[in-house]
């Protein structure tokens, strides 16, 4: 197994595990708005904290879970052009997303996110409604790492796609 596969696999490796794990969320997410709708429709008590915790979870599931969904081909994309493409041609047009378009964004917005990021634990930042959530610190980081687990996902599809290319790998 030459360098090039074995960083490709073990960026996947990431990935995935992360991945499954973000995964579980979505369950946690599924039980914990069943719990709340039959909380307050039932005996007409809500909680803003388990509101928040919510889209906390949702937001853990999107961010981890883009670089997992690009990993496994089912991101969107525009089928109507891409399905009339040679093998060859879906080949060469998905390097180019991945290192032109997925990997700088990526970077970018993960370079970017730092700095909210610090601020927000510096501050030590809480949630501004009362009985919120007190470490949305903690949330905003996803960002950082969501965004950085894309640009590991961008480096191993585009080594994998040029080994395809150069016919190194199969499908």
């Amino acid at each position: 197994m030459n360098i090039a596969l074995r960083i490709a696999a073990a960026c996947e490796a990431l990935v995935d595990g992360v991945g499954r794990f973000a995964a579980w969320f979505t369950l946690a997410l599924v039980l914990l708005i069943s719990t709340n709708v039959l909380l307050r429709y039932a005996f007409s008590y809500g909680s803003v904290a388990s509101q928040e915790l919510e889209w906390h979870l949702l937001a853990v599931v999107a961010l981890w879970g883009v670089a997992y969904t690009q990993q496994a081909g089912e991101h969107v994309r525009v089928d109507i052009l891409y399905q009339k493409y040679s093998h060859r041609a879906k080949l060469w047009l998905d390097f180019f997303t991945a290192v032109f378009v997925m990997l700088p964004f990526a970077l970018i917005i993960c370079w970017l996110s730092l700095g909210f990021v610090d601020q927000a634990y510096v501050n030590h930042e809480i949630s501004p409604d009362p009985g919120g959530l007190k470490y949305r610190f903690i949330l905003k980081s996803f960002i950082a790492t969501g965004f950085a687990l894309l640009v590991v996902q961008s480096v191993a599809t585009a080594v994998r796609i040029m080994l395809r290319i150069r016919g190194e790998e199969k499908e």
